[in-house]
């Protein structure tokens, strides 16, 4: 029986294997200094700009568990072909807990949150549903804090289902292989006692460009694009 997959499991995973032996703890504390020293650099060098959407956790009172890197969310969703974006187009319901949290979060570390994003399916962008969605606030330089998870855990094949449309090279691979089992299900059929190579890569041919044909089609007709482009983007249909 396979197992729902549980994206936050997935991201800390993710976190742990760019982290290797190190220690999460002391790893966080290296962040906060280096976020430290970047804000007071910026401060003091670009007066008139405006401060990028952050937010100052007391690095005393915070789940290590609980930083991730852009680097690591990217690479989640583009597996699992998930959206990050600002809270501002999400359109599920919020928990009470997650509502809980942010309050419990803001009177620990004395601050008021901003910049809320949400990794999910993009249709919970469009509809009211609810596929374990991931409610973070931003720390700076590509570091976010994820404040809560609720709904329900995604099937244990969506990986499998969105590689192909992971990126360009998956989807060339999956045309070539799919061609290619059409081929050596269908030939014996097509050519009986005349089968041989020569007929077989001709056919194999056909299938070929008759599948490139169809993915270029869909993919144009229906605005699609691949989840490593896709990811943090606010439309359905990508140009």
């Amino acid at each position: 029986m396979l197992e729902a997959i549980n994206i936050k499991k997935q991201l800390i995973k993710a976190r742990n294997n760019s982290l290797k032996e190190q220690d999460v703890l002391a790893w966080v504390k290296t962040v906060f200094e280096e976020l430290d020293s970047e804000r007071n650099h910026i401060k003091n060098s670009l007066k008139n700009a405006n401060e990028s959407l952050s937010n100052t956790f007391n690095i005393n009172a915070i789940d290590p568990q609980s930083v991730f890197h852009i680097n690591e969310i990217k690479k989640i969703c583009v597996n699992y072909r998930l959206r990050f974006l600002s809270t501002s187009l999400f359109k599920g319901d919020y928990p009470e807990e997650a509502l809980s949290e942010i309050r419990h979060l803001e009177k620990v570390h004395n601050t008021q949150l901003k910049g809320f994003k949400i990794m999910a399916p993009s249709r919970l962008f469009k509809l009211k549903e609810t596929d374990d969605p991931l409610l973070f606030a931003p720390l700076g330089n590509g570091y976010y804090y994820l404040i809560h998870q609720w709904g329900n855990d995604l099937h244990p094949l969506r990986k499998l289902k969105f590689w192909p449309v992971k990126n360009i090279e998956n989807m060339c691979i999956s045309v070539f292989l799919l061609s290619l089992l059409c081929t050596l299900l269908t030939q014996s059929i097509f050519f009986r006692e005349h089968v041989s190579v020569v007929y077989g890569i001709m056919l194999f041919m056909f299938y070929l460009k008759g599948l490139i044909s169809c993915v270029l089609f869909l993919g144009i007709a229906s605005g699609k694009n691949f989840s490593e482009y896709s990811w943090k983007s606010p439309y359905n249909k990508i140009s």
